[in-house]
């Protein structure tokens, strides 16, 4: 009888880690995903070939899975008790999951809506702060984030900064804003500056560059709606 060839002497994009961080959960088998939760298999077989036993068992079905006690789950050499709890929280939360509505997230198609995101942000800080919004292509929030932190009246923005995020994140529309301490709204020529820099890399990218949104308390200056973008 051949030893048991172990996960780690499989080809890399075989590992079932591996495989998800570069092909997608969903790439990957039942088998595969649970042997991810329990980490190990026995002195037998790796993790994977005991999960696609219990599998087999279940008749290759989640649900049959989930309906099995941790004395059932401990029968098989490999499984703890340990092991047991973390297949059956797992199948939990995929009922749990199936029963809930996904997240709607929220809609910033207008100067209004980022300026409010943004805002509470940045209304008690006395400098400057750039700020991105992530979007995708129905104007839904993906992400926010800072992008600087600088002086009293401007801050140092990296354009290829917020491209890196806009790309990480997948997103197909970006809006960018920062406050003014002094309360005035107007744009300076660097903002007027920095909004051409940021508009020519998204054009380069494909990237909608939606607005440029100075924000100051109780109200805001957008490019967008002064026909400036």
């Amino acid at each position: 009888m051949k030893d048991k060839l172990n996960i780690k002497d499989w080809k890399e994009e075989d590992r079932p880690r591996e495989k998800l961080m570069s092909l997608g959960a969903e790439a990957l088998s039942d088998a595969e995903l649970l042997a991810i939760l329990i980490g190990s298999g026995s002195s037998k077989e790796t993790s994977v070939a005991l999960m696609q036993r219990v599998l087999n068992d279940c008749h290759n079905n989640l649900n049959t899975l989930g309906k099995l006690s941790i004395p059932q789950l401990c029968e098989y050499n490999g499984i703890g008790e340990a092991k047991a709890i973390t297949i059956l929280a797992a199948t939990e939360l995929g009922k749990r999951r199936q029963t809930e509505k996904a997240e709607e997230r929220k809609d910033l198609s207008s100067a209004t809506a980022i300026y409010e995101l943004i805002h509470p942000k940045v209304q008690d800080i006395d400098v400057e702060e750039a700020w991105i919004v992530l979007m995708n292509q129905n104007y839904k929030l993906i992400d926010y984030k800072r992008i600087s932190h600088g002086g009293i009246t401007e801050t140092a923005v990296d354009v290829r900064i917020i491209m890196r995020e806009a790309i990480l994140k997948n997103a197909t529309i970006l809006a960018l804003c920062h406050n003014h301490p002094s309360n005035n709204p107007r744009p300076s020529t660097n903002d007027d500056q920095l909004t051409q820099r940021v508009k020519r890399a998204c054009e380069t990218m494909r990237i909608y560059f939606l607005d440029h949104i100075i924000v100051v308390d109780g109200n805001y200056y957008s490019y967008h709606e002064q026909g400036r973008l």
